[in-house]
């Protein structure tokens, strides 16, 4: 997926599609990664702050001047090269009035009419994989959209889950596997939800107690006492599938407990935990405390996991569309401005105060910059530790389906395509991507490799039994 810098539509030198010959900074970090992994990037530069009317401009004339050459980029730029920037620009103008074309983007910001409800409540917990959600207040990505949201720090997922399901939240910073949970009605009663996008991918950290920096091996690991956020969760399944691929069986090998995520580092201190898999920035705080060290990013696990998600009840989209629409447009924004490396330090400030995350501003920069100590004595740099990518994509869904099955969470015959696109709504959010001049994938499925081992999509069964440790 492509959501680069908005460069300026009539400069020959930039490529708005960011090719494999771009030279912009964001291409340049991430050129040597495959490009179903590489990181996300959003509009950026002091014209385009998150309130400012610039971003709408830039995108409906990156939109418009694309599709004028069907997204070929090198006959764009040579085209321009020719007959030059401001002649174009003119040519442009006496066909197409821009400017009305602009405004009547701005006038449809809220979705497409009226909206139905503008108070909303969306709850969070505390942690960086909420990013977006949390950013698009402060900042003002949910206002730009005519919403007035209140953000709820929420203490755990299963407060998240049963506030969602009693409507006290009209939408909610979710687990990626919870909105198919639910509607499966597994761990809760069954009620349709829908996952519109994905909030982060990667993230997430196997941290290990100070006391056990001789205990690398996972295979030295028996009786160990780890933390995980939720059972619906990917750090349950990522700790699962990492400790069963170096021999051990997760439910007679080691103890997996949910711990509320900002507990962990408190149970670690304690002696309560060995260590867990726990979103940041509980992680990076471990090291901030002297109390633990980074074992493993779970980006070494699976390149470009998903992680958290925007979710709600599929009754509040049918019976408020036009609410539902900007909110899920505002979030996709703010994904898209959390995805350019040179706003995280911005975002960093913005969510660090006590009503959101309540940390220090140097340990969410640690996390959102990729620069960090790792409580080994090194300071490591992985701009991709976190990333932001909002599309769903359906084969996701199904690896988790999988993971569910595997470990007992559900049982017997399970319709994984037919669930992952009722409740990952790829498509819906491609649209949405394309009316901010963003390119979604073309598929919703394709492989994934997690720890060497390739998973495709089309034979979740056969995937299922290639595994020797497993409950069913």
């Amino acid at each position: 997926m492509t959501i680069k810098s908005l460069g300026d539509a009539f400069d020959p030198d930039v490529d708005l599609g960011h090719g494999r010959h771009c030279g912009c900074a964001a291409c340049a970090t991430t050129s040597a990664r495959p490009a179903s992994a590489r990181p996300t990037s959003a509009p950026s530069g002091p014209a385009l702050l998150a309130g400012d009317e610039a971003l709408v401009d830039r995108m409906v004339e990156n939109a418009v001047v694309r599709s004028m050459f069907g997204g070929n980029e090198i006959a764009r730029r040579s085209f321009l090269k020719t007959v030059g920037a401001g002649a174009f620009a003119a040519a442009l103008a006496s066909v197409l009035p821009l400017d009305r074309v602009k405004a009547a983007v701005k006038d449809g910001m809220t979705g497409g009419g009226p909206l139905e409800k503008t108070k909303l409540n969306i709850g969070f917990v505390p942690i960086t994989c909420a990013t977006p959600i949390i950013m698009a207040h402060p900042m003002g990505f949910y206002e730009r959209r005519g919403l007035d949201v209140q953000v709820i720090k929420t203490a755990g997922w299963a407060v998240a889950r049963d506030k969602s399901l009693n409507k006290e939240y009209d939408a909610s910073h979710m687990l990626t596997p919870m909105p198919l949970a639910i509607t499966m009605g597994a761990g809760s009663t069954a009620q349709p939800f829908l996952m519109p996008a994905v909030e982060n991918i990667n993230g997430q950290a196997i941290v290990l107690h100070v006391d056990h920096k001789d205990k690398r091996d996972p295979r030295d690991w028996k009786g160990f006492r780890f933390g995980v956020p939720f059972e619906y969760s990917m750090h349950n399944f990522l700790l699962r599938y990492y400790v069963a691929e170096h021999g051990l069986d997760p439910d007679k090998d080691i103890q997996i407990r949910v711990v509320p995520p900002p507990e962990m580092v408190a149970n670690l201190r304690a002696g309560n935990l060995d260590g867990y898999l726990s979103p940041d920035p509980f992680n990076q705080r471990a090291v901030w405390e002297k109390v633990g060290f980074i074992h493993l990013l779970t980006k070494d696990i699976w390149e470009g996991h998903p992680c958290c998600a925007f979710a709600c009840s599929r009754a509040f989209a049918e019976e408020m569309p036009n609410t539902y629409g900007a909110l899920v447009m505002a979030l996709l924004e703010a994904t898209a401005y959390a995805a350019d490396p040179a706003n995280r330090k911005e975002i960093s400030a913005a969510i660090a105060p006590a009503n959101y995350l309540n940390q220090p501003v140097p340990v969410i920069e640690q996390v959102l910059t990729g620069r960090f100590a790792d409580g080994l004595g090194q300071v490591q740099d992985v701009p991709d530790r976190i990333d932001f990518d909002p599309f769903p994509w359906h084969s996701m869904g199904v690896w988790i389906l999988t993971q569910m099955k595997r470990w007992g969470y559900i049982s017997g015959e399970i319709d994984y395509r037919g669930i992952a696109e009722q409740v990952y709504l790829a498509a819906e959010t491609g649209a949405r991507m394309k009316e901010l001049g963003l390119t979604p994938p073309e598929v919703t499925y394709e492989p994934h490799t997690i720890m060497g081992k390739t998973f495709d999509p089309a034979d979740p069964e056969g995937y299922l039994a290639s595994f020797a440790i497993r409950r069913s």
